[in-house]
């Protein structure tokens, strides 16, 4: 019952939660909220002090050699593919604020203590396996188009790659693929970890609740995406450090537009803050 439970919550009988037609403003008011946290909670030093120097550290642990050098780009773009699983903190400092609770940094890692930890674990599973995909995808296609040889060096691949028919090949493709992949990632994820860590519910019903959000509003997500996306890239430019200021923002951003489209869970389904 504990694995059935990870994907449907304890109470699986439980009617789905209502989702509700958002517009631009309720994105505009969703930034707006997610900075004005950001600004009040410094977990931009969290971020710099943590999460990018880990992830910087295995980026360039993985691009050392030339071997891996097509899949760069992939890694620092497929970052956003995991992005949902690793702002989970950030949610939880921006519900703590909105019952005036104790904010410091500290609480990013009470989603340890929550009751739906093994339901986020499976679903952070699920986006670490589209991750790895995304990865293979991406080397694949580099060696159907160059074979399986390594560039010679950085600048000769650059060069290559934006001088070439065959390197826009690998552009337009591997843009393509994936667009296919964060789309994926997107429907699933961009109500799903808020939630389960919201409301005593499954993977299962958290998932289909984020899809049923992106159906109802696709204008309207399919901006927030492109809002998401090009923070990040701007983010990404400065050798990743921008992140530290951006991805605290867009999670707590998230949190709040979360509360806009899902209807907020009946009292013996919220689960409690410590």
């Amino acid at each position: 019952m504990a694995e059935f439970h990870v994907l449907a919550g304890a109470h699986e009988t439980e009617e789905a939660p209502v989702v509700h037609d958002i517009g631009v403003q309720d994105l505009k008011e969703a930034l707006a909220r997610g900075y004005d946290d950001f600004k009040e909670m410094p977990t931009h030093l969290a971020f710099l002090g943590l999460i990018y120097p880990l992830f910087g550290a295995g980026l360039a642990a993985i691009t050392f050699t030339n071997n891996a050098l097509p899949l760069l780009f992939p890694l620092v773009s497929g970052f956003a593919l995991i992005g949902p699983f690793a702002a989970v903190g950030l949610y939880e400092l921006s519900r703590r604020r909105e019952l005036g609770l104790d904010t410091s940094w500290v609480h990013l890692f009470d989603v340890l203590r929550s009751p739906s930890l093994p339901s986020i674990l499976a679903l952070a599973l699920a986006l670490m396996v589209i991750f790895i995909a995304w990865l293979a995808t991406a080397q694949a296609l580099y060696e159907w188009l160059y074979g399986p040889m390594p560039p010679e060096s950085y600048s000769a691949f650059l060069y290559e790659v934006l001088t070439t028919s065959r390197g826009w090949t690998l552009i337009i493709l591997g843009h393509l693929i994936g667009f296919v992949f964060a789309a994926l990632v997107f429907s699933t994820s961009v109500v799903s970890f808020p939630m389960l860590l919201d409301r005593d519910c499954g993977a299962a019903s958290a998932v289909q609740t984020s899809i049923r959000a992106v159906l109802r509003n696709p204008k309207t997500m399919t901006l927030w995406a492109l809002i998401l996306a090009a923070l990040v890239m701007v983010g990404s430019l400065p050798l990743l450090v921008g992140l530290a200021v951006v991805m605290p923002i867009l999670g707590h951003a998230s949190w709040h537009l979360y509360r806009r489209v899902v209807e907020p869970p009946h009292p013996h389904e919220a689960h409690p803050v410590a």
